[in-house]
């Protein structure tokens, strides 16, 4: 065995670097929570998400509502890490069934394998990787549903992950696909654009105030002919793009502005809003009579098409009851989890 086989054969697993990493390749033991409880409760208590995690928002509220008996059907229409799932699975008491959909490969096998090493197989829980779009073929099978649950937020695990390329925060591919092996990135989707399409974009779909800056900035340099085909990368033209703004300002300023950018971006590439339409079109007609609905959403947006939607089916006398106001986290629940500071929670009742 020469000496390059033998340093591969032994390289050592990088060290775990504090109590908190900063690289999400470097953060093995929240990437395994099953065998290092103690170190992922340490994360949680600090107000953070650990690596490869995701941690549902509104459980108490949503269970509430929902009112969740023995022997129901349910449907979680967006499964991501499971842990809503998990929580509505305890409420059927090994009686009824629930039907939980994500567009996302690679995300939902590992789910699915954790809430079957729980004890949740296909005798009560059925998982289709399909868009929430097409709940009205889900319930053809299952329906009509006691409960459905959506919570729109992106996975903390799909964020965190730079290979997915969801974060300006991580040097990674800028993807932003909910599901990678499907349509064009966001890298891919720039390219498309002109810079009238882009400045439109970031206004509609995240209320950019620097939109026309940042697209001039964007179409700028891919005309010259450089690439912007990384998280970094795209962050560092939008610094650039925002220079003017006072030196005592423009970190919180690009910070927010990247923020946004990435949720356009984001939003676009998935067809966001489109899909969620299709889903609230369709919703009323895989309720069952009295069945009950809760949302989340993280932004405005989104907010503002359930909010449209909720109100026009309870008009037309669809909804029996709809909520009058949106339901936040407590305030214990935001400080333990930042991430949950800008949810709101909209439900309806079939009548």
């Amino acid at each position: 065995m020469d000496n390059q086989e033998q340093e591969q054969k032994h390289k050592r697993r990088v060290r775990y670097k504090g109590t908190h990493p900063k690289k999400y390749q470097e953060k093995y033991k929240e990437l395994q929570p099953q065998k290092y409880a103690d170190t992922i409760e340490k994360v949680i208590k600090k107000g953070s998400t650990p690596a490869g995690m995701h941690i549902s928002i509104c459980v108490k509220e949503i269970l509430e509502f929902l009112q969740i008996k023995p022997g129901q059907t349910g449907l979680d229409a967006t499964l991501g890490y499971g842990g809503h799932t998990l929580e509505m699975l305890k409420c059927l008491e090994s009686k009824g069934h629930i039907y939980a959909l994500d567009v996302d490969p690679i995300e939902l096998e590992k789910t699915r394998k954790r809430l079957a090493d729980k004890g949740y197989g296909p005798e009560i829980l059925t998982i289709k990787q399909i868009n929430f779009a097409n709940i009205d073929e889900v319930a053809a099978e299952g329906g009509p549903f006691d409960f459905v649950l959506a919570d729109l937020g992106v996975s903390s695990m799909q964020i965190d992950n730079p290979e997915r390329g969801f974060s300006y925060k991580h040097e990674g591919p800028l993807d932003l696909r909910l599901n990678p092996q499907k349509g064009i990135s966001a890298a891919e989707r720039l390219k498309e654009l002109d810079r009238e399409e882009l400045e439109g974009m970031l206004t509609e779909n995240s209320d950019e105030p620097y939109a026309k800056e940042i697209a001039r900035a964007v179409m700028s340099e891919l005309k010259k002919g450089r690439e912007i085909s990384t998280t970094t990368r795209l962050q560092q033209v939008i610094e650039d793009a925002l220079h003017f703004i006072p030196e005592d300002k423009r970190k919180e300023a690009v910070k927010k502005s990247c923020q946004r950018t990435f949720q356009a971006l984001r939003i676009d590439v998935n067809s966001e809003f489109e899909v969620l339409e299709e889903f609230l079109e369709k919703l009323p007609g895989v309720l069952a009579p009295g069945g009950r609905v809760a949302i989340l959403t993280f932004h405005s947006g989104e907010d503002r098409l359930v909010k449209q939607f909720f109100k026009r089916f309870f008009r037309e006398g669809v909804y029996s009851e709809i909520a009058k106001d949106v339901i936040r986290p407590s305030a214990e629940e935001c400080s333990l989890n930042s991430r949950a500071k800008s949810t709101k929670m909209r439900w309806a009742i079939k009548a």
